[in-house]
């Protein structure tokens, strides 16, 4: 969808939702939106999109170019260091009669510049651009999934070369592994990391959330790798367990085969008008089953486009129905607090009548 589209969108849930403006700050949605974006700084730097006149920045005069060549919107009001940027403000507020109105404003605004648009606009009230936006975002179209169609290939081309390297790992750090996939990555065609890389060895990757450290990896060590790039903007996200030299501990095997089961269940699962908790539920039975249900300590997988997570999240209470074109993570897991941790992810696309994987590579725990 052009960006132009992707505004009009906008503004007819805007309609919908009864909302007089989407206020955005440079985040993901304002380039979703407009084809600009920028890191969060000090200066004022908005985007307003109201249901019936033409979206317009307000902005420093330094972006004033960049905004023009960059994005679809024509009205770019422009203020000086030294200027009020808020008399700005106060005048889109006037003329698209926003006093009192409803303003729902980027979820991760700095609360400075929301308390500004507060102190602009006392009687109106506030929601947040997910009310609108996430259900824009939340469907992907062709060349969306075709940018998280080549992010996953780099993806998977990387863990293979990396599990190659076999037992030259032993004696890696983690913080050393983590870089040689961050190096693998680019080599393959990635844009960065599109998080920092989880490499668990051993105890450690029973944390589920830990990054990497200078625990060095051993013999027999169960290795969590979870790690991915951007393509066009849209990142991957893998995860693999890997022994990459010796004799891994005795219940790991066992661990690691019921996490692949539950991780094929819960994919083989997925259709249109199946809910999101239903897929969690798949995977968590499959695990409880092996007798594994309490190490299994978060939910079964997140959406991703723009951002790593994001709706739909695949998670016990979420009724939402899957519908074409949604892309999430199925990553079940189990983690034995002090010895290992084991877990599979795959990125997966609902299709008209089934799903998409968006991985190949092997899911095995061996060294290639």
């Amino acid at each position: 969808m052009s960006h132009p589209k992707r505004i009009a969108a906008c503004q007819d849930a805007l309609e919908s939702e009864g909302a007089d403006a989407v206020v955005l700050f440079p985040s993901v949605d304002m380039g979703y939106l407009s084809g600009f974006t920028d890191e969060p700084m000090e200066r004022h730097l908005f985007l307003f999109v109201t249901p019936d006149r033409p979206p317009v920045f307000v902005a420093p005069t330094m972006y004033e170019s960049q905004i023009r060549d960059e994005s679809v919107v024509d009205d770019v009001r422009v203020w000086d260091d030294g200027d009020d940027p808020l008399v700005l403000v106060e005048e889109i507020a006037e003329t698209r009669n926003l006093h009192g109105g409803r303003l729902l404003v980027d979820d991760r605004m700095w609360a400075r510049f929301s308390q500004d648009l507060r102190a602009v606009l006392p009687d109106a009230s506030f929601g947040l651009a997910s009310d609108v936006l996430a259900s824009l975002r939340i469907q992907k179209d062709e060349a969306e999934l075709n940018a998280l169609r080549e992010a996953g290939e780099v993806a998977d081309r990387t863990v293979m070369a990396v599990r190659r390297l076999g037992d030259e790992v032993i004696g890696f750090t983690e913080t050393e592994l983590a870089q040689e996939i961050e190096a693998q990555l680019a080599k393959f065609g990635g844009n960065g990391v599109s998080f920092d890389a989880i490499v668990g060895s051993g105890p450690n990757g029973a944390k589920p959330h830990h990054r990497h450290g200078e625990r060095e990896i051993r013999d027999g060590d169960p290795v969590v790798l979870d790690f991915g790039t951007r393509v066009g903007g849209y990142p991957s996200d893998q995860t693999r367990t890997i022994v990459f030299a010796g004799e891994p501990p005795e219940e790991f095997d066992s661990a690691h085969r019921a996490v692949r089961r539950a991780h094929d269940a819960a994919i083989d699962a997925v259709e249109p008008g199946v809910t999101a908790e239903t897929i969690d539920a798949v995977a968590r039975g499959v695990i409880e089953e092996a007798g594994y249900g309490e190490q299994f300590v978060h939910r079964t997988g997140h959406g991703v486009g723009l951002e790593v997570h994001e709706p739909p999240y695949i998670v016990a209470g979420n009724d939402r129905e899957l519908e074409p074109g949604m892309v999430f993570s199925v990553e079940p897991g189990i983690y034995l607090e002090g010895e290992f941790g084991i877990r599979i992810e795959d990125l997966v696309v609902v299709t008209e009548n089934s799903y998409e994987r968006l991985n190949d590579s092997p899911r095995d725990w061996g060294p290639l």
